[in-house]
């Protein structure tokens, strides 16, 4: 007697370019092309605007559609196409220096407090110490100390983001040392350092490339506020924040002064959240 025995369907696999296949999805290609398109007209400004950001003219509260002026001017005469350009070109210049900064630090705590017990026992309390300020009162007490411009508000965003990527990392090191195949890399004389590097490391990574994203568009609004309070950038340079916070008294009169930065604004963040969606869903099949 002959026994039929039905072949077991293949397991799934993941893909071999899992962030290709994240960032192919509608999620991830609508994501890119928004904040591509942000971040292109943020390198272009000096080509797409034809006055400077700091400009002065006699058109005060000049509506969209001016003459030389295609979205009107603000209150000092300045030509707002040109600030929310230059504006988006010290926005991406400030996070692109600040997350890439904090992350660093945090997966570099991260590595000490996994060397040694008492290491990770400093390095939880130094990122409870962090964790403990409120943000605004983070970003007012480094203000004091270093001044109003682009060094305090880099400097907030990155101490912010150094504990979230510390724990991230950390929490993936602990998990990935329990798993079988750490034990028997060990067993088989691999030393301790070539397993953090060669195993762990890359498979604890993952999350990290799914927290840039999301961090970025933290990052975006940390900037935005701080600007907001008059704590950022220096005026007459423009950011984001600078430019809806100079459109605030005058929403009435005039409010295509705020929607420039508010549509920027919201374009940056909603791609960057799609993005960051695309890359979480793919990564956790």
């Amino acid at each position: 007697m002959t026994t039929l025995t039905k072949a077991a369907p293949p397991l799934a696999r993941r893909p071999r370019h899992p962030y290709r296949a994240a960032l192919a999805t509608a999620r991830g290609r609508t994501g890119l092309a928004l904040v591509g398109l942000v971040v292109l007209a943020g390198l272009l400004a000096p080509l797409l605007s034809g006055h400077g950001p700091t400009d002065q003219s006699a058109l005060t509260l000049a509506g969209p559609g001016t003459p030389g002026h295609p979205l009107g001017t603000d209150d000092l005469g300045r030509d707002l196409l040109s600030r929310l350009l230059h504006g988006i070109r010290a926005d991406l210049g400030i996070i692109a220096i600040a997350v890439p900064l904090g992350a660093v630090l945090g997966c570099l705590s991260a590595l000490a407090a996994a060397a040694h017990p008492l290491a990770d026992t400093v390095v939880q309390r130094a990122f409870d110490l962090i964790l403990a300020f409120p943000g605004l009162i983070l970003a007012l007490a480094i203000t004091a100390i270093l001044g109003p411009g682009r060094l305090p508000v880099i400097t907030v965003i990155a101490l912010a983001e150094i504990p979230v990527f510390g724990r991230l990392l950390r929490t993936g090191i602990l998990v990935q040392r329990g798993r079988e195949y750490v034990t028997a890399a060990r067993v088989g004389g691999t030393s301790g350092g070539r397993i953090l590097t060669r195993h762990i490391l890359p498979n604890a990574a993952d999350p990290l490339v799914v927290q840039i994203t999301v961090s970025l568009t933290v990052a975006v609004f940390i900037e935005g506020a701080m600007s907001f309070l008059g704590v950022g950038v220096r005026p007459p340079d423009p950011t984001l924040g600078a430019v809806l916070s100079q459109s605030m008294p005058y929403l009435a009169q005039a409010p295509h002064f705020a929607v420039g930065p508010l549509v920027t604004v919201t374009a940056l963040v909603l791609g960057l959240s799609l993005t960051a969606e695309a890359l979480n869903r793919e990564i956790r099949r």
